[in-house]
């Protein structure tokens, strides 16, 4: 697989929703020991612990609100096209089909019987994280 610097690392990269991502991504660095890595405007911010990582996203301003996702799991793959294609054949629910993007990643989403949804990303391209708006804090 390609290295993409706009890409955290680890395969398994859990999405937790947040209401107000900087403060909690600056608690969870405080409480727990995470590192930040990425930040994202004011949306999205990468975190780094002990070779593993996650991803502060905007959540609902509710969690209890009916459909509301507070949480989804990015997974690394080689090959997008065919894990999407093997996906679609077995029933996934696609919820957005392969795409690139300026990042460096080729990426779908599904939701599995369970309503979780899930990321399969494809590193396509190495992507200094200033060439799309991010600011790199941290190295991993």
């Amino acid at each position: 697989m390609i290295a993409n610097r706009s890409m955290p690392p680890g395969a398994f990269i859990p999405e937790l929703g947040y209401a107000d991502v900087p403060a909690a991504a600056a608690w969870l660095c405080r409480a727990f020991g995470f590192s930040e890595r990425l930040r994202i405007a004011d949306h999205r911010i990468q975190l780094t612990f002990d070779g593993g990582s996650m991803v502060v996203v905007e959540g609902p301003q509710h969690p209890d609100a009916a459909h509301a996702t507070t949480h989804a799991v990015m997974v690394h793959v080689a090959d997008v096209d065919a894990h999407h294609a093997r996906a679609k054949r077995e029933g996934a629910r696609i919820v957005r089909e392969p795409a690139s993007h300026p990042f460096g990643e080729r990426q779908y989403t599904a939701l599995d019987p369970g309503g979780h949804r899930w990321t399969f990303s494809q590193s396509i391209a190495d992507v200094d994280p200033a060439d799309w708006g991010g600011v790199l804090v941290g190295r991993s």
